[in-house]
């Protein structure tokens, strides 16, 4: 059901053909797992094919994430970078997945590689509100100008990226 909920329609169909297989005799659990599984077939041949262009995929992995996917924000935004290391929305994406993990170190790292690229995504994170976990940091701070001891003016809604 969490696969089905966060839209992951492979590893829900997957998900209930095995119970289908492993509960074959469970009336109530068959009937259910049946209708999901039709749901989750019937998304899949919906959906498109994965994107391709570095665009298609940098808005593919900017909508995954901002739904809570952070597996396949991470999937297409790697994607890009693997394409092209030097894109700055990319390691942007990157950068809020690792501070949504809590590995802070790696965050401000990808984060200190896009703002070298577009200095003016210092502005936007600033009032990221995926970066909460590293305000008080100071790499992070002085890596968005922050005044060390300051709180940050905004609780800020996720900006469009």
């Amino acid at each position: 059901m969490e696969s089905l909920q966060k839209h992951a329609y492979k590893a829900a169909s997957e998900s209930f053909k095995a119970i289908l297989d492993r509960f074959p005799t469970e009336r109530v659990v068959a009937e259910r797992s049946r209708l999901y599984l039709e749901l989750s077939e019937r998304e899949l041949k919906r959906r498109p094919a994965d994107p391709r262009t570095i665009e298609e995929r940098l808005t593919a992995a900017t909508a995954a994430l901002n739904s809570g996917d952070d597996v396949l924000a991470e999937r297409f935004a790697q994607s890009v970078l693997a394409e092209d290391s030097k894109q700055d929305l990319a390691l942007y994406l990157m950068a809020a997945i690792e501070a949504r993990r809590g590995e802070a170190e790696a965050a401000v790292s990808f984060l200190t590689r896009a703002i070298t690229i577009s200095p003016e995504v210092r502005a936007q994170a600033r009032y990221d509100a995926d970066f909460e976990t590293l305000r008080h940091l100071d790499g992070y701070r002085a890596l968005i100008d922050l005044p060390s001891g300051s709180a940050d003016p905004r609780r800020a809604r996720r900006p469009l990226r």
